[in-house]
């Protein structure tokens, strides 16, 4: 997620050009020569950060499941004045929020920050997990059920009366509307990053009351 203020370390940096190439022309389209090159070493220099292609595209796909939990909970925590919570100390978090309505547009807000600036890793999420070790993929879906579930928990605060399979598949089609973006066409056509965002951020907020609503 691109929430960092200070300069990209190296590996940051191999791990942005890799995700950028493979989104672009496919995981065995980009050879480690040219990840490389876009950063400015030898191919096999990037063998002192990762001991290959494989590793680059599982963390990069753990990675960002990880980071969009972590966010989330420290969301969570910000609004219950509660420590980072994890598991099943996120549900008391989240009961424990003075405004559960802000909670879940922080949330929103948190999820398009994402699907804006992270637009590659949503197409390698789509066509490249299946790459992954068995245990690395489940990895990232245990993450990502986890995120889910924090959201659901955070959406029945809102509405008390949705029922909690109502509120997890619109939770999954929100996240399905928000990672559209890769398919908005290239950034310079965008109507503009902030236009954007309040774009999202309304059908998001609105698709959501819209499950809520009898």
């Amino acid at each position: 997620m691109a929430t960092r203020t200070d300069a990209p370390t190296r590996r940051e940096q191999i791990l942005k050009e890799a995700a950028r190439l493979f989104a672009e022309r496919g995981f065995h389209g980009v050879g480690v020569d040219e990840i490389g090159a876009a950063v400015g070493i030898s191919g096999p220099g990037l063998y002192r950060h990762f001991p290959g292609k494989d590793a680059m595209l599982a963390e990069l796909l753990v990675g960002i499941s990880g980071q969009l939990l972590t966010g989330a909970r420290r969301r969570v925590a910000e609004a219950g004045g509660a420590a980072a919570p994890e598991g099943a100390e996120t549900a008391a978090a989240v009961r424990g929020a003075a405004d559960p309505g802000a909670l879940l547009d922080s949330l929103i807000e948190g999820h398009i920050d994402f699907a804006l600036d992270d637009r590659p890793l949503i197409t390698l999420h789509d066509r490249e997990l299946d790459r992954l070790r068995d245990s690395d993929r489940k990895l990232v879906r245990q993450l990502q059920r986890q995120y889910v579930e924090l959201w659901v928990d955070v959406l029945r605060r809102v509405y008390p009366d949705v029922a909690e399979a109502t509120a997890r598949s619109a939770v999954h089609s929100v996240f399905g509307l928000l990672n559209s973006t890769p398919h908005l066409g290239r950034p310079g056509a965008l109507p503009g990053r902030a236009t954007t965002a309040e774009l999202l951020r309304r059908m998001a907020r609105g698709a959501l009351a819209a499950a809520a609503a009898r």
